[in-house]
């Protein structure tokens, strides 16, 4: 009765969900454990490895933009997560010095943007204006508005040019069943530190049902936590965007289980 159980606690701790979580993914392993089974085989064993994207922090300095950007591209790293707040100058100014120094370092690279909440409607479309302008382009651009503002996501879902991924306004199946019901974006974020298994494979169901983009990420977790999302993203192999990147920002053991790191790949090796 685990998912039972984990629905329940997710109901009477709703102010928790990471903690609830980080719960259920351990009885997770347990019950696997129990049955002899491995995360991998369960979500499907499709992938032996994934490439994750790599965040880059809201910097207005250019001299550690430049140093964070010049590491990331020495380990690596092909496609930049971007985050912008809604400041319209300073957004434009983080995006052209990012893309400048990019477009001098590699031939190829991918860009997506991370609003966290921080749009209106009139800020967004302004930004993607000056974005077409300069011939930048994004592959996707993830939460511009506030998680609650339906109307104004299903306008920015209607004209925006690149897609739309919900993150804040998703952490369970009710919500996403509303954002499809009301048309307001053309794909999810995914962390498993936000909705846990269950909740997270009713996403996923749902997401694919209606043909939309899928994307994986993660709160500032360990590489036990993190594994959880490398397990899915590999088992399932569904996902359009990969963004998993955060044991980059911490100093300890990145290894799980069967997971070998190899920047920017996570790679799972046979049993």
């Amino acid at each position: 009765n685990l998912e039972n159980e984990i629905s329940f606690l997710r109901k009477k701790f709703s102010e928790f969900p990471m903690t609830v979580s980080g719960l259920e993914v351990a009885l997770f392993r347990a019950y696997l454990t129990s049955q002899n089974q491995n995360e991998h085989s369960f979500w499907g064993a499709n992938l032996t490895h994934i490439e994750t994207d790599i965040t880059i922090p809201f910097l207005t300095v250019l001299e550690p933009l430049k140093r964070w950007l010049d590491d990331c591209i020495k380990k690596g790293f092909r496609i930049f997560k971007i985050k912008v707040i809604g400041d319209i100058e300073l957004d434009t100014h983080l995006l052209l010095n990012v893309y400048g120094i990019l477009q001098d370092s590699l031939e190829e690279f991918k860009i997506r943007l991370d609003g966290n909440q921080g749009f209106t409607e009139k800020s967004f479309f302004k930004l993607q204006d000056i974005i077409e302008k300069k011939g930048i382009h994004i592959e996707c651009f993830e939460q511009p508005l506030l998680k609650n503002n339906y109307t104004g996501m299903k306008n920015v879902k209607k004209y925006s040019h690149f897609p739309v991924i919900l993150d804040e306004t998703v952490f369970n199946a009710d919500d996403m069943y509303r954002a499809i019901s009301e048309d307001i974006c053309h794909g999810v974020n995914i962390k498993v530190a936000k909705s846990g298994i269950y909740e997270s494979k009713k996403i996923i169901d749902l997401a694919k049902k209606h043909h939309l983009k899928l994307m994986i990420g993660c709160m500032t977790e360990t590489m036990v936590g993190l594994s959880a999302g490398i397990y899915m993203a590999c088992g399932t192999g569904v996902f359009d965007f990969i963004d998993l990147d955060s044991i980059y920002y911490l100093k300890y053991k990145k290894h799980y289980g069967n997971i070998h790191l190899l920047t920017p790949f996570y790679f799972i090796s046979d049993l």
